[in-house]
């Protein structure tokens, strides 16, 4: 249920307000817009009818949320989140979802070894990249595939981000990692775990921000409740990932749903960003889906890069080599700028 306040209210009654709501055994999530403030009130609230606020002189209107998903609902939020990623000094923080950039997130699937990592870093960020990815745990469907370095990759990633200045992105598979995660500065949930409920209540309370990707057959409304229980355990800074979800085709690894990225941002204020790496899983295509990402309006892209894509331990097919990368984001600076916008 969302309560409308009215413009010009005092907070010593917002407070009241509040504190009333919160007796009844509810949770209370605020957001406030240039004119008005909008309560959303969490927990049991079948009990509650909407008419009966109204008869609080603050309360401009007052009625029910029909999408299972609340705190990641617009209705709750009517304003863009906007993700910031990186902080410290001698990190250059990167904004998601501020309606200017289309950063681009990009670095190898997997963290093989240092010089590796590090000269894939260093391209990422002389073509443009924001953000640095590489996964030092990796889930792979064969259990004798590399399944990466763990905490070594994770000193890598590390060692990248005080060279470059950039911020780093890696995954987590277990909520018993997370000690290894403090200086991580964007954790990706992969795939694999969207729905792995206790995983993500423990990366609510770990209160870093989250790159969320959406399940190989998840529906749009499991991806916004799989970002409810993040939000719900204490971090509000979800980021949601479109990767291409599994057809009846087999042409490419996965089938790009392009069309999420409007449909999301109509239904929720979280940004939306796409990978068109393992969208597709070709290495030609990944420029065209990247442009074509960034034409649906997404709020920023993950792309694989690799110095030596055809020596890579993992998703070889796919990766960018510095070159490609660096025309491509050229290209995509172009398409950006369309919308008035940058990578």
């Amino acid at each position: 249920m969302i309560v409308i306040l009215k413009s010009g209210v005092s907070q010593n009654k917002i407070d009241d307000f509040i504190s009333g709501v919160k007796e009844k055994n509810l949770d209370v999530h605020i957001s406030k817009g240039a004119e008005k403030t909008i309560l959303g009130l969490l927990g049991d609230t079948s009990k509650l009818d909407p008419e009966d606020f109204l008869v609080n002189e603050i309360v401009e209107s007052a009625e029910r949320v029909s999408a299972p998903y609340k705190m990641a609902s617009r209705s709750f939020h009517p304003e863009n989140t906007i993700v910031t990623v990186g902080s410290g000094s001698g990190v250059t923080a990167c904004k998601i979802g501020d309606g200017k950039t289309v950063p681009i997130i990009a670095g190898p699937c997997s963290v093989e070894s240092e010089k590796q990592f590090l000269d894939a870093a260093i391209a990422v960020k002389k073509a443009g990249g924001r953000i640095l990815r590489g996964g030092a745990y990796k889930p792979r469907t064969s259990p004798y595939s590399f399944q990466g370095l763990g905490p070594e990759g994770i000193r890598i990633l590390e060692l990248a981000k005080k060279e470059t200045g950039l911020p780093i992105c890696t995954e987590l598979m277990s909520a018993t990692e997370l000690k290894y995660f403090e200086n991580v500065d964007l954790i990706q949930v992969g795939a694999r775990n969207f729905q792995n409920f206790d995983l993500l209540k423990e990366i609510g309370k770990f209160g870093k921000p989250v790159l969320l990707k959406r399940g190989l057959s998840g529906t749009i409304q499991e991806l916004l409740m799989s970002a409810e229980y993040i939000m719900a355990n204490g971090t509000e800074q979800v980021i949601l990932c479109e990767r291409g979800i599994r057809t009846y085709d087999g042409y490419t690894r996965n089938c790009l749903d392009v069309s999420a990225v409007p449909y999301l941002h109509k239904v929720s204020h979280l940004p939306v960003v796409i990978d068109p790496s393992h969208a597709c899983g070709i290495r030609w295509m990944v420029p065209v889906l990247a442009q074509a990402a960034v034409a649906a309006g997404a709020d920023g892209l993950e792309i694989e890069v690799h110095c030596n894509p055809e020596k890579a331990l993992s998703d070889a097919s796919q990766q960018l080599p510095p070159q490609m990368f660096e025309e491509l984001c050229q290209k995509l600076n172009k398409y950006a700028a369309v919308e008035g916008k940058t990578i």
